[in-house]
């Protein structure tokens, strides 16, 4: 009788992994939540356009271009919602002068394809590539990796020379994650999409900021911490009683000026 549980148990715990290895990207990627929406209308410079992936996708995006501005960021947004959760961050870049181009990922905000670790690095080389047509070199952009488009960045970051990389609520990798979240898996064995952040951070040549809350219950505050001790380049952090998607207050309004002033 005890063998018999002890095997029931087995395959029971063997049906669980497999089915958290076919379906761990639906616990990864939410395109369809509507996280963070407010009342808040994109300014009317803003432009929707298409950027080409390398594998032949098309991005719906937002664009602002000032041709007096010296810095463009290229926005990464996280695991869940559209690019309309954050029109107050892309409002908030405006009124600091920065140009921006805003990616919707492969499988978010009506776009095809299905969202993995490297077919975000190519959406994010896609908009580094749309940037460059419009005369805009690397060394003039900005990333900006907002939680899951951290890792992204932070990828991007060591295989171009760009202008500086700015993280908010970084994490370490998905496999730490993933082993605070789901304990009782192999999270080593099945893990698709690790974004380590940790190892990849090491390659970053630009100067970072890195922003992180304390309060913060989606990724933990000590993995933004541990990011920014092993960054070597240049850096400031701004860490703050606040939680994963950060208040864009004018303390953090303060610290993005600092270091665009930095990269001056």
């Amino acid at each position: 009788m005890k063998i018999y549980l002890v095997l029931s148990f087995l395959f029971l715990y063997l049906l669980l992994i497999i089915f958290f290895y076919f379906y761990q990207r639906s616990f990864l990627y939410y395109p369809n939540e509507d996280n963070y929406l407010t009342s808040e209308i994109i300014n009317s410079e803003n432009s929707i356009v298409s950027v080409k992936t390398i594998d032949g996708l098309t991005l719906k995006s937002y664009l602002y271009m000032n041709k007096s501005n010296t810095q463009t960021i290229l926005f990464l947004h996280g695991n869940a919602g559209t690019l309309n959760s954050r029109i107050y961050k892309l409002n908030k870049f405006k009124e600091l002068g920065f140009n921006y181009l805003a990616l919707s990922w492969r499988g978010f905000s009506g776009n095809k394809g299905t969202p993995s670790e490297e077919g975000l690095i190519k959406d994010a080389l896609a908009g580094l590539d749309y940037l460059n047509a419009l005369d805009i070199e690397d060394l003039q952009i900005i990333v900006y990796g907002e939680s899951l488009g951290t890792g992204v960045g932070i990828s991007v970051a060591g295989t171009r020379k760009i202008r500086g990389l700015i993280l908010e609520s970084p994490y370490t990798s998905i496999a730490e994650l993933g082993k605070i979240k789901f304990p009782f898996l192999p999270i080593n064995l099945i893990l698709k999409d690790k974004y380590d952040s940790l190892k990849n951070s090491r390659k970053i040549k630009c100067p970072v900021l890195v922003m992180h809350g304390f309060e913060d219950k989606v990724v933990p505050f000590y993995m933004g911490e541990k990011i920014y001790d092993l960054i070597e380049t240049e850096k400031l952090s701004f860490f703050t009683e606040d939680d994963h998607m950060m208040r864009f207050n004018r303390k953090m309004e303060n610290s993005i000026k600092n270091f665009s002033n930095l990269l001056d």
